[in-house]
């Protein structure tokens, strides 16, 4: 059997292994010495050393467990909660209100964590007992909970992103500069679509209860600025410094994760308890994505070695399709791979692969990032497999399942036409990049 085909047969038992449920980093290790060594000898075992020696010396990945320690402390620090509060406040005689507060305050936290599964989590916790009080749908407000806690994925600091970076041979600031416009597009439109729905039937998204409006506007003005105003510093001073060049990723996000600490302790929630539980938890989701890398790098160089890539370029290229119609190929195939799969395995295994044919279709990497982003972020919303379906419903008990799926998909749908949106024009990911950097 020619190499080639070797490399081919690995990457099915490895969809076919990880679908079984096999441990992804363990499962990409081994197939990786086992056909490797069935394809060109005891080599297999000098890559491996080297690629996890390279992911070792990344010094863009030290900021994983630094922004994931800076958004677990954020979460913990409580200010969510008071800045839900104080829109909710703001906006208590308007239709729809709740709707716009859950989508704002997720933008804002997506900023602070990049966790999706926390977003979810804690707006269902915030939002949830409020909108069943004032009689909103619980389809569209289970819908806008989890759309806006899916934004995690895409507004930076993204994990995802700073892991995307050199997995596609690109800075991370212009991942995190590229990924602002697409962010702030889909909030609008979800605010939009929600708005809209409560204009053609105010039933469902009436105003507050009279008892629930604010007794002076001096009440939500304070409210407003201490729960707005520290997380936006500290997220703008941590993204402007690395977006600006002032910082590297991994200075800009120890500031991040210093400045949280900080807030954290003024705001009198930082007890040894809760910090020794934030230690374990980033290192807990730090070492799963980590070593995952090491991982994947491994897999990915030993399907390269095998010459499957330019085998699946070459082949791409003779059917003669267009730029656009090979992206619409991998969105397709990506979206997909979405529904049982997390962001991990995909971005870490399947983008490698795509990574020659779109070199030479002359694709923008940062755009294609973009849309990977995007992409990866409507599959939180596809059943039957969407996590941020269970996540809510684990917040949430009283809400059926079925209400939370039916949600999910109409911001499915929405998602949807923002990514075509970036994909028919590609300056909505560009634009910035282009400005800052020149």
């Amino acid at each position: 059997m020619s190499s080639e085909l070797i490399g081919a047969l690995m990457i099915a038992v490895m969809l076919l292994a990880i679908f079984v449920g096999f441990p992804i980093s363990f499962t990409l290790i081994f197939l990786g010495l086992a056909f490797g060594y069935w394809g060109f000898g005891d080599l297999v075992f000098y890559l491996m050393t080297l690629q996890f020696n390279s992911v070792m010396l990344e010094q863009t990945l030290a900021a994983v467990p630094l922004f994931v320690f800076m958004g677990i402390m954020m979460e913990q620090a409580g200010l969510m909660e008071r800045l839900f509060r104080s829109v909710q406040l703001m906006l208590a005689s308007t239709r729809g209100s709740l709707y716009i507060a859950v989508l704002f305050v997720s933008t804002i936290f997506a900023a602070a964590t990049g966790i999706v599964g926390a977003s979810v989590t804690i707006l269902g916790i915030m939002a949830a007992k409020t909108m069943n009080r004032s009689g909103y749908d619980v389809r569209l407000a289970a819908g806008t909970i989890t759309a806006g806690g899916t934004l995690g994925i895409l507004i930076p600091p993204s994990i995802m992103l700073v892991v995307l970076g050199p997995v596609l041979e690109v800075p991370v600031t212009d991942l995190f500069a590229a990924a602002i416009v697409p962010g702030i597009l889909l909030a609008f439109l979800y605010t939009a679509y929600s708005l809209v729905r409560c204009w053609l039937n105010p039933e469902l998204g009436p105003p507050l209860p009279k008892e629930e409006h604010p007794e002076s506007f001096a009440v939500v003005l304070r409210e407003f600025s201490q729960g707005l105003v520290p997380p936006a510093a500290l997220v703008g001073f941590a993204l402007g410094s690395i977006l600006f060049g002032w910082a590297t990723p991994t200075e800009g996000a120890a500031c991040g994760a210093f400045g949280a600490l900080l807030l954290t302790a003024a705001y009198g929630k930082l007890t040894p308890k809760r910090f020794t539980e934030a230690l374990i938890k980033t290192l807990e989701i730090s070492v799963l994505i980590l070593f995952l890398v090491a991982a994947s790098n491994f897999f990915g160089a030993v399907f390269s070695r095998l010459g499957t890539p330019g085998m699946l370029t070459n082949m791409l290229l003779d059917w003669e399709l267009t730029q656009i119609q090979v992206l619409l190929i991998v969105m397709a195939l990506i979206f997909l791979l979405g529904w049982p799969l997390e962001w991990v395995p995909i971005v870490l295994i399947i983008v490698p692969i795509l990574i020659p044919l779109l070199d030479k279709m002359g694709v923008n990497l940062t755009w294609f990032g973009i849309l990977v982003a995007v992409n990866l972020q409507t599959a939180w919303l596809s059943p039957p497999v969407a996590l941020s379906a269970y996540f809510l419903k684990g917040a949430v008990p009283a809400w059926d399942l079925k209400d939370i799926y039916i949600g999910m998909m109409q911001f499915m749908v929405i998602q949807l036409i923002g990514l075509a949106a970036v994909l028919t024009f590609p300056q909505l990911a560009l634009w910035l990049p282009s400005l800052i950097y020149g």
